[in-house]
């Protein structure tokens, strides 16, 4: 899950939320929409193998 941050970066999100905070994990800032789905796709591979 990606959003855009008021500073203009984007932030990806993990899709579930942490129970013990109750919110959703940052998995990292990017510069660019572009680089944050290219390393959520990552993040999806790696689950997977």
């Amino acid at each position: 899950m990606i959003r855009r941050l008021a500073s203009g970066e984007y932030r990806l999100y993990s899709r579930k939320i942490n129970p013990k905070t109750g919110k959703r994990r940052n998995l990292g800032t990017f510069k660019s929409r572009g680089a944050a789905e290219k390393h959520e796709r990552e993040v999806q591979y790696f689950k997977r193998h």
